[in-house]
C-alpha cells in the first residue's frame, strides 16, 4: 500500500519505518526542512536503539519529504502522527492537528483513503478531523475521493519503540466503517500473521507467533488509549505511595512488590518503586482525560491522585537531600540520567529537570551527565543553571551527594572505590532501586534507596 505519514517524531517516524520495512511504500512529510535533511542522510534526528539500521533496511520503500502534495496525492493510508501538547487547563493542543487534517483535505485523490489518528487525541477527535478535511476537500470541488477516519492508538515504549510496533501486544483500530477496518487489517497483515524476516539486530521473541488484532467503534479506541496509560500511571504511583510508608515501617519495597505482583491478578510490571514517570505521554494524557470528565460533569479523582502522588516523588528527592544535608546552599549535588527514562535522549516533562531546578532554587550547585541526552540537554535546557560533564564520573568529583535519577545500567557498574575518595561526602540517592548496596558499602559510600528504611 502506499502510505503517507504526517510528523516524524518518535511515533511517525517508528510507525513509518517500521510500514516500509514490512514492504509498503512510505512516505513521510514533515515541515521542519533540518529534520527532513538529517532522515534523508539516514540518520534519525531522536535517539531510539536500532533505528537507523531499521532505516536503512527499510530505504527501498521509504521517502522523506516537505512536500505535503508528493506526500499525500497517491496515499491509500494517511496517519495523522503529530503533537499534542498539553495546555494549560489540562486539554491537548489539536492545533497541530488542525493543519494536518487541512493539508489531507486538500491533497488527498485517491478513490478511497483511510485518515488514521495515530497521535493520542481526546475522544470525539475522529469525528472532528472528519469534519475538517471534509470542509478543505469541499474547497477543491471535487468529489472523486471517498475517504473514512480511524483511531489506531499507539503502544510504544522509547527504547524499545520498534520491538513494541513489530512485536506488538496488541493493534486496536476503532472505525465506524468496516472497509476502513479491512484496509488498516491488510495494512498490519505482514505484523499480526509474523510472516515478514526479523531483522538480525531485533530477533522475533522465542515463541511469539501472532499479534491479536482488535476492533472497536471510534470513540472506544480513543478511550482505550487514555486509560491504558492511566492506569499503568496509577500503579507506578501505588507503588511509590506504598514505598513511602515502606521507609516509615520498615520494609523493603522490593520484597513488597514481588509479593503482591507474583498475584496474576496483579502481576509485577510498573511496580518498580522510584522518582516516578515523566515523559510525553503519561502527564500528558492523565491530564487529557482528567479534563475531558470535567467535560461531561465527573471528576477523576483516581486520575487525580496518580499524577498527585507522582509529582510529589520529585520533591520527595529533595526533601531527603535536605533531611540528611541539613544546608543545600553552596552544596554540590551530582545527577546520573536526565532523559525521562534510559535507552533515549527525550528530556520532555524528564524528573531531572524539575529536581535539578529545585536543588539550584535552594542554592545548590548541580552537575549532570546523561549517556545520550547530554547534547539534547545543552540545547533544551540552556537557561537552567545546570553543569553538564562529560563522564559519569566527573558528576562524584566533590560531590556532597549524588542522586541517580535515570536508571541507565552503566551506573550500576561504575568503579565505586576510585570515586568515594573523590567525594566530598559519600552519599549517594538511588531514585530507581538500580545500584548495589554491597558495592557502594564495600567504598565507604553511604546509599539512601527510596521504599527501604535504610537504617
Amino acid at each position: 500500500m502506499n502510505v503517507a505519514i504526517i510528523g516524524t517524531g518518535y511515533v511517525g517516524l517508528t510507525t513509518g519505518v517500521a510500514l516500509a520495512f514490512l514492504g509498503h511504500r512510505v512516505t513521510c512529510f514533515d515541515v521542519d526542512e533540518a529534520k527532513v535533511v538529517s532522515l534523508k542522510a539516514g540518520k534519525s534526528p531522536i535517539y531510539e536503539p536500532h533505528l537507523d539500521e531499521l532505516m536503512e533496511l527499510a530505504s527501498p520503500n521509504l521517502v522523506f519529504t516537505t512536500d505535503a502534495r508528493a506526500a499525500l496525492e497517491n496515499a491509500d493510508v494517511v496517519f495523522i502522527a503529530v503533537g499534542t501538547p498539553s495546555l494549560p487547563d489540562g486539554n491537548p493542543n489539536l492545533s497541530y492537528l488542525k493543519s494536518a487534517a487541512h493539508l489531507i483535505g486538500t491533497h488527498i485523490s485517491n478513490p478511497f483513503v483511510v485518515i488514521v489518528n495515530k497521535s493520542t487525541v481526546p475522544i470525539g477527535s475522529g469525528n472532528w478531523v472528519e469534519s475538517l478535511v471534509r470542509d478543505a476537500y469541499r474547497v477543491r470541488g471535487s468529489d472523486r475521493t471517498r475517504f473514512s477516519v480511524a483511531s489506531n492508538p499507539e503502544f510504544l515504549r522509547e527504547g524499545s519503540a520498534l520491538s513494541d510496533m513489530l512485536y506488538a501486544d496488541r493493534v486496536v483500530v476503532g472505525s465506524d466503517e468496516p472497509e476502513a477496518l479491512e484496509v488498516l487489517r491488510r495494512l498490519y497483515q505482514p505484523l499480526l500473521e509474523q510472516t515478514f524476516e526479523s531483522p538480525h539486530f531485533l530477533r522475533r521473541p522465542e515463541g511469539f507467533r501472532a499479534v491479536p488484532f482488535l476492533t472497536s467503534d471510534l470513540q472506544s479506541a480513543e478511550l482505550i488509549k487514555y486509560a491504558a496509560n492511566a492506569f499503568l500511571a496509577l500503579k507506578i504511583s501505588f507503588i511509590n505511595e506504598i514505598a513511602e510508608l515502606s521507609e516509615k515501617v520498615g520494609a523493603d519495597i522490593q520484597h513488597v512488590a514481588r509479593g503482591i505482583g507474583l498475584d496474576s491478578r496483579i502481576g509485577n510490571r510498573f511496580l518498580q518503586a522510584g522518582i516516578g514517570w515523566g515523559g510525553s505521554c503519561f502527564g500528558k494524557d492523565t491530564a487529557a482525560l482528567i479534563a475531558t470528565g470535567k467535560e461531561y460533569g465527573l471528576n477523576m479523582q483516581i486520575t487525580e491522585a496518580a499524577r498527585s502522588v507522582n509529582f510529589r516523588q520529585r520533591i520527595r528527592m529533595v526533601e531527603i537531600l535536605l533531611s540528611e544535608l541539613k544546608i543545600l546552599k553552596g552544596r554540590k549535588i551530582g545527577i546520573l540520567g536526565l532523559a525521562f527514562k534510559p535507552f533515549t535522549d527525550d528530556l520532555r516533562d524528564a524528573p531531572a529537570h524539575e529536581i535539578a531546578t529545585k536543588l539550584i532554587d535552594r542554592g545548590a550547585k548541580v552537575v549532570g551527565f546523561d549517556p545520550v541526552a547530554n547534547g539534547r540537554a545543552r540545547i533544551e535546557w540552556k537557561s537552567l543553571e545546570l553543569e553538564l560533564v562529560d563522564s559519569a564520573e566527573s558528576v562524584f568529583d566533590e560531590a556532597d551527594a549524588v542522586i541517580l535519577v535515570t536508571e541507565w545500567p552503566e551506573f550500576r557498574t561504575l568503579d565505586f572505590e576510585a570515586l568515594a575518595p573523590k567525594m566530598k561526602q559519600k552519599l549517594v540517592l538511588d531514585g530507581r532501586g538500580l545500584m548495589d548496596g554491597k558495592a557502594l558499602s564495600a567504598a565507604g559510600i553511604r546509599l539512601l534507596t527510596l521504599g527501604r528504611s535504610n537504617r
